[in-house]
């Protein structure tokens, strides 16, 4: 019996139909830093953990601890 590993990132294209925008739009925003990505070789992968926390708005500036001095 084969045991399968739940992924955990997204590809770019799959991380584009969730958001609803167009394949070049997400490569876009991952350009900018509005996609967290992560590069393995030559692939752009999207972590799923940080995409969603994105998406709940985790990653607000309010939201992130005070930096020690």
């Amino acid at each position: 019996m084969k045991r399968e590993t739940e992924r955990l990132t997204y590809n770019i294209e799959e991380a584009a139909r969730m958001l609803g925008v167009g394949r070049n739009q997400a490569y876009d925003a991952a350009k900018r830093g509005d996609i967290p990505t992560i590069k393995i070789g030559k692939r752009l992968l999207v972590p799923k953990k940080a995409f969603d926390r994105k998406l709940d708005g985790g990653d607000e500036p309010d939201d992130r601890p005070p930096v020690a001095a």
